[in-house]
């Protein structure tokens, strides 16, 4: 697959980048150079290849799945203006 001027114009366009002739020229050639390096790695056999996250083996470290309540509901009402039994206390606002 390679570009030319007028699809790197076209991409700019969507992409809202203002691109002048100068720029639209070099940024073909890159372009084509990515792609092109794209296209040797597709062909690359990678048959019976496990995908990796990492290239040393590790474990993921986890807590405890525990429902909590966090024991913070005190803390987050103290600044309140009007709080009851950590409840934020609203005046009444539909009739």
């Amino acid at each position: 697959m390679s570009v030319d001027t007028d699809t790197v114009k076209r991409v700019a366009r969507l992409a809202r980048i203002k691109v002048s002739e100068d720029d639209a020229t070099r940024m073909t050639g890159e372009l084509n150079a990515i792609l092109g390096f794209v296209e040797q790695l597709d062909e690359v056999n990678i048959d019976g290849i496990e995908p990796l996250t990492s290239v040393v083996e590790q474990t993921m470290k986890k807590r405890a799945d525990g429902i909590t309540d966090g024991n913070k509901a005190n803390d987050i009402t103290l600044n309140a203006p009007v709080s009851e039994d950590n409840f934020f206390m609203v005046p009444k606002v539909v009739e």
